[in-house]
């Protein structure tokens, strides 16, 4: 009873503090907007400055929603990967799906060159790096699943996963060899990640790839606990191993690709925020789990959103930088605490 009121606690304060989050994240950046302004603007009044109105609506809003669906959707996916290769390492990336869609921006970014210049053009707008990013994860993802029917061995998955991203890889790097300066330059801001050029109906697009991958996550709550004590145990259980692993490998994918499609490959939060979630709630239920690391997902997600908008400066930090310098600390530091109070 005890533990299960300081869940109910521990879920309020998170709901109240990603709400608050929410709200700092539209409040604060280059441009100093009153609170009071902002409110107006979102509860659909008029703010004082046409202006202050437009970047509210049109820039931070659809970058704070952005951040909370790529906190949610990565946090989720490395949770999943986890449980199913009982490897704390394990990311929403082991699978190979970040390298596929960085090959397929590095063929359209790095490859422009060589195409006519209305096709140049055309692949080079954000809707063709989107597209190229998509194709390249499905591609990979296609390869995954072909391999998962045919290999029994849960870790050999995550082996083939590996070798297919250390494939992409190779490859990226030998255009990379062969391109301008410019071309690089484009190729290494994509990959640092960015949360602010998302437009409304490709948020709508994203919103509605992470809401299935989460629907597929939330369906495979039970079969996550049973593969907690191992594949044949849960086997013995009655559960349909190989199905459960497809749908596993399935919601990641979908979460873990379309969100790379759609905001670049974002590191840190996938692997980090499910050992956060296990150390705050101290529990292994995925039941909990899940929950938790969607709400400290998005949380995490909108602080590190504030820290690189640099309130009150004209500058940018790249995000996947501050994600890492912020989070490496913290789950090194709960880590320690944790063991110290053992």
């Amino acid at each position: 009873m005890v533990n299960k009121n300081r869940n109910i606690f521990l879920f309020l304060l998170l709901a109240f503090v990603l709400v608050i989050m929410f709200f700092v994240s539209i409040s604060l950046g280059s441009v100093t907007i009153p609170f009071k302004e902002v409110c107006t603007s979102l509860t659909g009044g008029h703010a004082s400055k046409s202006t202050w109105e437009y970047i509210i609506i049109n820039y931070r809003l659809p970058k704070a929603i952005t951040a909370v669906l790529v906190g949610m959707g990565l946090s989720v996916s490395g949770l999943l990967m986890q449980t199913l290769f009982r490897n704390p390492l394990a990311g929403p990336y082991v699978l190979g799906l970040s390298s596929g869609a960085s090959l397929g921006v590095a063929f359209v970014i790095l490859g422009a060159g060589f195409l006519p210049s209305f096709l140049s053009e055309i692949a080079l707008s954000s809707y063709g790096i989107v597209l190229a990013s998509t194709v390249g994860s499905s591609l990979v993802l296609l390869l995954v699943l072909v391999v998962s029917q045919r290999l029994r061995d849960t870790m050999a998955i995550l082996i083939v996963g590996l070798m297919f991203g250390s494939f992409t890889t190779a490859i990226v790097s030998v255009l990379t060899y062969f391109s301008t300066a410019e071309q690089l330059q484009k190729f290494t801001f994509w990959s640092m990640g960015n949360l602010g050029s998302l437009s409304w109906s490709t948020i709508f697009i994203l919103t509605v790839c992470v809401g299935l991958g989460l629907t597929l996550s939330a369906g495979s709550i039970k079969p996550l606990n049973a593969l907690l004590l191992g594949e044949n145990y849960a086997k013995s259980m009655g559960l349909n191993f190989k199905r459960a692993r497809l749908v596993i490998i399935l919601a990641t994918s979908i979460l873990a690709g379309s969100i790379t499609a759609f905001a670049g490959p974002i590191a840190f939060v996938g692997l980090a925020v499910p050992h956060i979630a296990k150390l705050t709630f101290q529990t292994s239920n995925h039941t909990i789990l899940f929950w938790s690391t969607l709400f400290l997902g998005a949380i995490i997600m909108l602080f590190c959103d504030v820290v690189s908008q640099m309130p009150g400066f004209d500058v940018t930090l790249p995000i996947n930088a501050i994600t890492s310098i912020i989070g490496a600390p913290v789950v090194i530091w709960l880590l320690v605490q944790k063991r110290n109070f053992q």
